[in-house]
């Protein structure tokens, strides 16, 4: 959940009185229009944000600035680029308003959000300056990835100008090879000796001689919080050259000397004011009566400002401050060391003050650090809710790793909430432990208004919600019977209107039934699970579901059927915008492989460039394993086969089992290619990896590697001639051909039908092949998503198609799909074999892909460009691509002479 944003925090801080002018360093931060990176990198206490603060003050007219404040909660990714992306706006009116409604979308969209940004930033006249001041504290992998590619894109006007401590984790040396990255380092921002002494100057009731000036000036390297606190200290002393001469050691003992002194001479209540609020990263005057249980908060903080005790205010109105880094540093070691036990009462105050302004945020990282994990955990449970619908998982993880384990058993919302954390990992053994922690936790609750938990939402619904879980655990581990038992139990328990529990149930039971192979009755019940969905109002979660539903439809064997829903899903998520980021996501690539098994390689391609940035960015999950795969799949079609092979290998160690039935495992996938390379020594030893047998069972889960063997022994048979080889892998077809009509499996029956075509043929019975080539096609619901199913197969396979169009007479249907089948094998070897890009070869009109076939035949029957982007569900951008190409191909310039060439040429 993603705190308020601090209005403050946005501002350019105001020049202090009194500052020393620093020429030579503005004059140096205007070199800054030169690199795309300007690094002010020191210590502490060196005066980066002083120095950013008057350079800033200077008028400029063609210089617009978006400042960021950052703190130690900032380094959450969402949390910063939502700062940085809301100072950009306010900087440079007009930038895309919608970038922040992205960074609500999990997985975070970062490169997608920064892209826009920078997009409307590089149409700006003037010169934009992103200043990050403190950024050490934000600093980190999540935010650093970001940033890298924030910087690597800047348009020529944009200049990144970062204060920090450390140098962070960013390229720096490339950029400085480059040319392209101004330091400012401690060596640059320390004070000379003529600041220092214009410094002192300015200190009231201090007079040092030049001498005396120059001492200190040595003593502290010029670091300028020294000698700033040396100023505070030397204030109405008489001794001054004693003090100075006494004046030594590092900083840190530096620093609690003056420090020390400087506290000595305040008032007993300022002091006391001091130490107690010091534990806080913001100061407000409501806040800091809170924790000290005064009502003088912002009184004494607008004093403090005019005394220069290192109070920074965060905005214009004076309501936010902070104290200085190293002040509030000594401030709380110094606490610790006069009232031990005051930092958790004070952090349970803060933690009261921040629950009641809806800071939720702030409230459990001050109970937290008041190590009070009963109140803690209590505030976690009342932010579950909406943690779940803002898909804020890592921050909750967060806490959750800071509670000890007993007060998370103690709490039924928190255990399940961890099992849940552990299913999404992969981390089977560690479910069932903490759903039955939860169980153990509500039976010894109180019952009613009593129950700890009454008022909490997320209470109510978690024996349901721990019924779905034990569901998912079951078909994980491939219990079908678990699942369906699990699954009616959670329906059972289900209240009528909890459409997000009946729907998740109702999704396991069609799971369950899917993974039995029962296509129909899986078909059944997830449409109903969807529909459950979407009552609930849970738009991702159906999104997402529906990919799953096509696969069902895929199953059945309606490709186009399968293609319809992701279509309509995907103008549904597109319609609402980034919040449907991922689902959008894996609905192209749903798109994609049935672009590709359907011949459509270009359009498979599209949909899958349309989410690459994104699905680099993912974390390992089942989105990012889906992309793989349907890559590897492309991959292969285009006939990259080792480059299919690889990205199986990166998808196979992303796999989770806990979600949906795997019926194409990936070992199966590269014995498959490695069959077709004639790798037959692998492909055996992965089926004796396996334990397959010819003798096996029809079992729908092992279908896919029964189907590989049936390959590999048909290339056995090629390379050797094994009469009872191929018998046996006849029967074995047979009992897999009996299995896939029993439960409605359309999709196997075409594979298996062609399987069985090719096991004939290779025992030289091709009459009785041919008849099994058109069984295929003609049970086939839509046979013309099926391309690949057949070009993949190679040589054999198109010996046999040329074989049905020869006797097109006799197998009138298998003569009518392979005809199309060796027109769309050679199109795809021609276009493989292009080596220069915009290359078409002469006889152009044999290489139109499936897709452009169908635009081609919508194009002859006078429907406008709108009407027919709207028939295939394609955008008019699209549909202009391929009205270009196939002008292209067909060596014409307008639809009616492209539909007169393709009937000339026997393509309409």
């Amino acid at each position: 959940m993603a705190p308020p944003l601090i209005a403050g925090k946005l501002f350019v801080p105001l020049p202090q009185r009194g500052l020393v002018a620093r020429r030579r360093l503005s004059g140096l931060l205007r070199q800054g229009t030169e690199s795309r990176l300007t690094l002010l990198s020191a210590p502490p206490g060196f005066g980066k944000t002083t120095l950013l603060a008057e350079w800033l003050a200077l008028p400029d007219e063609k210089r617009c600035v978006a400042w960021l404040s950052l703190e130690q909660s900032d380094s959450d990714p969402a949390v910063f680029w939502t700062y940085v992306v809301t100072a950009l706006q306010a900087a440079v009116p007009g930038l895309d308003p919608a970038a922040l409604d992205q960074l609500t979308s999990s997985p975070l969209p970062t490169e997608r959000v920064l892209t826009a940004v920078l997009n409307g930033l590089a149409a700006t006249p003037k010169e934009v300056w992103l200043v990050l001041d403190d950024y050490h504290l934000a600093d980190g992998r999540g935010v650093g990835e970001g940033m890298a590619f924030l910087l690597e894109h800047v348009p020529p006007r944009m200049h990144v100008v970062i204060s920090t401590r450390a140098d962070p984790e960013l390229p720096l040396s490339r950029w400085r090879v480059r040319g392209e990255l101004l330091e400012i380092r401690a060596a640059e921002l320390r004070f000379t000796f003529e600041e220092a002494t214009e410094y002192f100057r300015g200190v009231p009731g201090v007079d040092l001689a030049a001498r005396e000036v120059a001492a200190l000036s040595q003593r502290t390297e010029g670091w300028i919080a020294a000698l700033q606190l040396a100023g505070l200290s030397l204030k109405g002393r008489a001794d001054i050259a004693g003090f100075i001469a006494r004046f030594d050691g590092d900083d840190r003992y530096i620093l609690d000397y003056l420090l020390e002194e400087v506290l000595a001479h305040q008032p007993k209540q300022v002091r006391k004011f001091l130490l107690y609020t010091a534990l806080l990263d913001r100061l407000t005057g409501p806040l800091c009566d809170a924790v000290t249980c005064r009502s003088d908060g912002s009184d004494t903080l607008r004093r403090l400002e005019r005394a220069n005790l290192f109070v920074v205010p965060l905005d214009n109105q004076r309501e936010w401050y902070r104290y200085h880094r190293l002040f509030a540093h000594v401030l709380r070691a110094r606490l610790l060391g006069e009232e031990p036990g005051k930092a958790p009462l004070l952090h349970q105050r803060a933690s009261r003050w921040y629950e009641g302004q809806g800071m939720t945020g702030e409230a459990v990282g001050h109970a937290l650090a008041a190590l009070d994990f009963d109140r803690a955990a209590h505030l976690m449970e009342l932010a579950v809710p909406q943690i779940r619908r803002n898909r804020q998982d890592a921050l909750f993880l967060g806490w959750l790793k800071e509670l000890p384990d007993d007060v998370i058993r103690c709490s039924p919302v928190l255990s399940v909430f961890q099992a849940f954390s552990l299913m999404a990992a992969g981390k089977l053994d560690g479910v069932e432990p903490r759903l039955q922690d939860a169980e153990r936790a509500m039976a010894a609750a109180p019952s009613g208004a009593a129950c700890p938990w009454s008022a909490i939402e997320e209470f109510q619904t978690l024996p349901a919600t721990i019924a779905i879980y034990r569901a998912s655990l079951a078909q994980a581990r491939g219990d079908a019977m678990g699942t369906v038992g699990h699954a009616q139990h959670a329906l059972a328990l289900a209240g009528p209107d909890d459409h997000l529990a009946r729907g998740a149930a109702s999704g396991f039971l069609g799971l369950a039934a899917w993974a039995r192979g029962d296509v129909s009755t899986a078909l059944q019940t997830f449409t109903q699970a969807v529909a459950s969905l979407h009552a609930a109002g849970n738009l991702i979660d159906e999104l997402d579901s529906t990919v799953v539903l096509a696969d069902l439809w895929l199953a059945a064997g309606r490709t186009g059927k399968a293609r319809r829903i992701m279509q309509r899903a995907l103008q549904m998520a597109q319609v609402q915008g980034p919040s449907t980021e991922r689902a959008t996501a894996g609905l192209h690539v749903g798109l994609s492989g049935i672009d590709c098994q359907g011949g459509d390689l270009e359009d498979a391609r599209r949909h899958l460039e349309a989410t690459a940035a994104l699905q680099e960015r993912l974390p390992p999950a089942e989105s990012r394993y889906r992309w793989l795969v349907t890559s590897g799949l492309l991959a292969r079609a285009e006939g990259n086969l080792e480059g299919a092979i690889d990205l199986f290998e990166q998808a196979e160690p992303l796999y989770l089992r806990g979600f949906f039935p795997e019926v194409r495992p990936i070992p199966a996938m590269k014995a498959r290619i490695w069959i077709a390379q004639g790798r037959l020594l692998d492909a055996e030893d992965w089926a004796r990896e396996r334990g397959l047998s010819v003798t096996d069972d029809a079992s729908y889960l092992r279908e896919f590697d029964h189907l590989t063997l049936v390959r590999l022994l048909i290339a056995q048979h090629r390379a050797c001639p094994d009469a009872g080889a191929a018998g046996r892998a006849g029967a074995l077809l047979e009992r897999l051909l009996d299995a896939a009509t029993a439960s409605g499996r359309a999709g196997s029956l075409v594979e298996i039908q062609m399987l069985q075509a090719l096991t004939l043929d290779v025992q030289g019975l091709r009459t009785q092949a041919l008849e099994a080539l058109e069984r295929a096609f003609v049970q086939a619901p839509e046979p013309g998503g099926y391309v690949r199913l057949f070009l993949d197969e190679g040589a054999p396979m198109t010996g046999l198609l040329r074989g049905a169009a020869h006797d097109g007479r006799h197998y009138r249907t298998a003569g009518e799909h392979a005809h199309r089948l060796l027109r769309l094998g050679t199109s795809a070897q021609a276009q493989a074999a292009c080596s220069t890009p915009g290359q078409v070869p002469s006889s152009s009109a044999d290489f139109l892909s499936e897709r452009e076939l169908q635009v081609l035949r919508l194009l002859g029957g006078g429907l406008s460009g709108p009407q027919i982007a709207g028939e295939l569900f394609i955008s008019y951008n699209t549909l202009r691509t391929h009205t270009k190409h196939i002008f292209t191909k067909l060596e014409v310039s307008d639809r009616r002479a492209a539909v007169r060439r393709a009937r000339e040429r026997g393509l309409l």
